[in-house]
């Protein structure tokens, strides 16, 4: 089984990213899952069902989120009919949707997805660790593809959940930082690990964000209101290869590609 997972879609640039990249990727690498972390797709912050729609005809399959999951009400209020969107796991019980999502593919098999948020640097949540633990117990035996979206700002901690779960599911991918990063590899008992994927989005910007804005802040200290780069596109995912019967990854691969305009 090949697994497409694409980092953090953010705003109309990112989405045109994936409408650009995606279809000649998953017939040319022989795709046949595709995930994606989709917490920024309105305008660079939070998500909406009907973007989530959009993305879904472009062929994507389930959906995480983050610490931008309630940033719009459409999503607080409807994230809880949309069976393929898992917001963060560690969330308080009481948070509408669910931690962990399930696909039926085309051979029959199934996969699931399970989001966490991490706790260094991000606003208070659950403990990911304890979430994670609960969210496996719950998946039917039959299900043997388990990817995770650790979503954290400290490598330390995603490579932690990563080797806490090796050889209990087929990959442990980080979102959140935009920055992808060149440290993917397959941990001893089979699960496939990058500290973060990257995203999809505006190649010239700051995370995507117009560079004049954060420079401007950065400097003078006054709050902006951000809005998105211009300019080319950049689309950043991993590409798992996994043996479905077992749930074990035997390769991980960066997909980075950028538009010329």
């Amino acid at each position: 089984m090949n697994i497409l997972y694409i980092g953090d879609i953010v705003g109309r640039p990112g989405r045109r990213a994936v409408q650009q990249f995606l279809p000649r990727i998953v017939q040319s690498r022989g795709v046949d899952l595709v995930l994606a972390n989709a917490e920024n797709i309105a305008h660079g912050i939070g998500a909406t069902p009907s973007l989530i729609e959009e993305l879904r005809r472009c062929g994507i399959h389930l959906f995480s989120m983050g610490n931008h999951t309630w940033r719009k009400q459409e999503m607080v209020d409807g994230i809880h009919v949309l069976p393929d969107v898992a917001r963060p796991a560690n969330y308080a019980a009481s948070a509408p949707g669910r931690g962990c999502v399930i696909h039926s593919c085309g051979d029959g098999s199934c996969a699931a997805l399970i989001n966490l948020i991490g706790r260094v640097f991000m606003e208070p949540a659950d403990c990911p660790f304890a979430a994670v633990e609960r969210e496996l117990e719950s998946l039917p035996n039959s299900v043997r593809t388990i990817l995770v979206d650790m979503h954290a700002e400290a490598t330390s901690e995603k490579a932690a959940m990563a080797w806490y779960l090796d050889g209990r599911c087929t990959a442990v991918v980080g979102t959140h930082t935009h920055v992808q990063t060149a440290d993917e590899r397959l941990l001893a008992h089979g699960t496939a690990f990058i500290s973060d994927i990257g995203m999809c989005g505006p190649y010239n910007g700051i995370l995507g964000v117009d560079r004049r804005l954060v420079m401007e802040k950065l400097v003078t200290g006054m709050p902006r209101r951000w809005e998105l780069a211009d300019g080319p596109v950049q689309f950043n995912a991993v590409l798992i290869e996994a043996d479905a019967d077992t749930g074990r990854a035997k390769r991980i691969e960066r997909i980075y590609e950028i538009t010329s305009v």
